[in-house]
């Protein structure tokens, strides 16, 4: 026998079940079937597509309780377990990101929705155990299994077990019965019975407990939506999604003809915590005329729906199908096409006729969904018609159809404006001119807005526009008259000064309290996707940029006076490169030397101050 730690994640998710406050400890055993169920189908995929030996006469989960023992017994003849894979499964929380969500975890105090976002529902045993036994033998193997046990104290044994069958056995010893603290007695056989048909009734095998099988083991996507409870439909997306949150849609799809298949799948109501994370699990479960095929494909949905649960049960196709075949299969691509047209159908149902449902979507997912204006031309117009933006009109936000409803006589433009903040954004200089005129200016703060702004030409004819690259053509207000005086030598002398940073100095009707601000041209790349470029290690080419200038600010009025008093006057370049400076920073920019804007900014201050 040896005795192993617990990796430091585990051993805090371990305490965290064990003082758990979560009051529906019931769901404990939904868990050990939904993992053992699981196990039953990787063992016939094995055997059928594999060719893996293995028994698939009588595949079944059963279940014993032994009140006097205080006892509770989940069993399975599945795929089982090798004992590294005893190690690597259950002692350790191998998935990025898992750290920063324990901290989340601990200070919500066993929040159940932020617990179900690991997908480990072998812990929620913790809550109920005093000491947990786990039992396998890997399928297709000589030898013996493997022992695991644990109170869930930072350690756990493990040893060889000669006699195991095939497949998995966990013995739960539990804690005293406390129903005050929702822990019930569950070594009694009707709090089973009750259990199983809430949570598990829908499992494909049959769950026995003695001669008497639990469940219908009905194929809840087979049946008419009439004919399922949303309760029923919750819990077999709990059983898919391991989340333990309702989902916030259900999305039913049945095509007959030259293929059939159906599908169930489900929105859920708030984002994994591993949404944005390359290596997160995604993907809908493939079955063919209710065989369990893969539980992943993501052949079946484009990524920006991968948050997307759900079933996908087809008719036709081969029980050895695999992920390249999947790839090519023309079935596949209908079939594809056909879920993500349903799935923007339905936020679209959700967006007009349920705009809480809707918000809650849009704010956990909407940046995930925008990813697909980059790459699924064909739904392209779909996705923008459900999208929402935040605006400088109000604080909730709103779809480009209201925008334009709302734009201006003359206006042939949707303006918009990219930045890391909405405050940002706000106080940019570019946006003088908009407010002081009314214009109504989109507010685009994701990192995806960036690059699909460029990919978006227009939205129903109407170009969208950034205001802080090319040139506006705002009218200009009859008290703003052209000013006094010639611009041209300074514009002349800044272009010369700065030729480094910029190509250009402009006047512009832009701005109308900011000295400066600095403007791309249309074509130009943003000075944000430069910095994502050289985040990622990569070194585009440099971009120089216009510096537009108010020509009624007093700074820069007093600039051009001063120029043409004394075109050679030293101090006048250190001027031009504070003001550029200021241009930068002012719209979120960085310093290409601050410390040398710094001793500028400084002498500048002390010269004005000793008079």
């Amino acid at each position: 026998m040896e005795t192993l730690e617990f990796q430091a994640e585990a051993r805090q998710l371990l305490q965290l079940m064990i003082h758990s406050i979560y009051s529906n400890k019931d769901i404990f055993l939904r868990e050990l079937i939904s993992n053992a169920s699981d196990a039953l189908d990787k063992l016939r995929l094995a055997v059928l597509r594999d060719g893996v030996e293995g028994d698939l006469s009588d595949l079944r989960i059963e279940i014993e309780v032994d009140p006097a023992a205080r006892t509770l017994t989940v069993r399975d003849n599945g795929i089982g377990m090798t004992r590294d894979e005893v190690v690597e499964l259950i002692g350790t929380i191998a998935r990025s990101g898992t750290a920063e969500l324990i901290k989340k975890l601990a200070d919500a105090k066993g929040d159940a929705e932020l617990i179900g976002q690991f997908g480990v529902g072998f812990y929620s045993t913790f809550m109920v155990a005093d000491t947990v036994t786990l039992v396998t033998r890997k399928a297709g193997t000589e030898g013996h299994g493997t022992r695991w046990e644990s109170a869930g104290e930072g350690t756990y044994t493990i040893d060889d077990a000669p006699d195991a069958p095939v497949g998995t056995t966990v013995t739960v010893r539990l804690r005293p019965k406390d129903e005050e603290d929702a822990l019930f007695d569950y070594a009694a056989e009707p709090k089973v019975r009750e259990i199983v048909k809430r949570y598990s009734d829908f499992i494909a095998f049959p769950i026995r407990m003695g001669d008497e099988t639990l469940n219908s083991m009905k194929a809840l996507w087979a049946r008419p939506r009439s004919e399922v409870s949303d309760d029923e439909y919750h819990q077999f997306y709990k059983h898919i999604s391991h989340d333990w949150a309702d989902p916030l849609e259900i999305v039913n799809l049945k095509a007959e003809g030259t293929f059939e298949y159906e599908a169930l799948l489900f929105i859920p109501s708030t984002a994994p915590f591993d949404l944005f994370h390359r290596d997160s699990a995604r993907g809908l479960q493939l079955y063919v005329k209710r065989v369990f095929i893969m539980d992943d494909s993501r052949e079946l949905l484009p990524e920006y729906l991968r948050f997307v649960k759900g079933v996908v049960d087809a008719a036709d196709l081969s029980l050895n199908v695999s992920r390249e075949i999947l790839q090519q299969d023309r079935q596949i691509q209908l079939i594809r096409r056909r879920l993500v047209k349903k799935v923007l159908s339905t936020i679209k149902d959700l967006q007009q006729n349920q705009p809480e449902k809707y918000a809650t979507f849009w704010r956990e997912f909407g940046r995930a969904l925008k990813e697909g204006l980059l790459n699924d031309t064909d739904n392209q117009k779909a996705i923008l018609d459900v999208a929402s933006f935040a605006s400088t009109a109000g604080p909730e936000p709103t779809t480009l159809a209201d925008y334009v409803g709302r734009m201006k006589e003359g206006q042939d433009a949707v303006y918009y404006l990219t930045g890391d903040s909405r405050a940002q954004v706000e106080n940019s200089p570019h946006m003088e001119a908009f407010r002081a005129q009314g214009y109504e200016v989109l507010i685009l703060t994701d990192p995806v807005d960036e690059i699909w702004v460029d990919a978006v030409p227009d939205h129903d004819g109407r170009k969208l526009q950034s205001i802080a690259r090319g040139s506006v053509d705002l009218p200009t207000p009859d008290a703003e008259q052209e000013p006094e005086g010639d611009f041209a030598p300074l514009l002349g002398f800044l272009k010369e000064t700065l030729q480094e940073q910029v190509k250009e100095v402009r006047l512009t009707h832009r701005l109308t309290t900011s000295p400066a601000c600095l403007v791309g041209d249309a074509d130009d790349l943003p000075p944000a996707l430069e910095k994502m470029y050289r985040a990622m290690g990569q070194e585009p080419p440099r971009v120089k940029r216009i510096l537009e200038l108010n020509p009624h600010h007093p700074l820069v009025e007093g600039l051009r006076a001063a120029h043409e008093r004394q075109a050679d006057d030293p101090g006048l370049p250190d001027t031009a490169e504070l003001l550029y400076g200021t241009a930068l920073l002012a719209e979120g920019g960085d310093l290409e030397d601050p410390a040398r804007f710094a001793k500028l900014l400084a002498d500048r201050l002390a010269r004005t101050l000793g008079g």
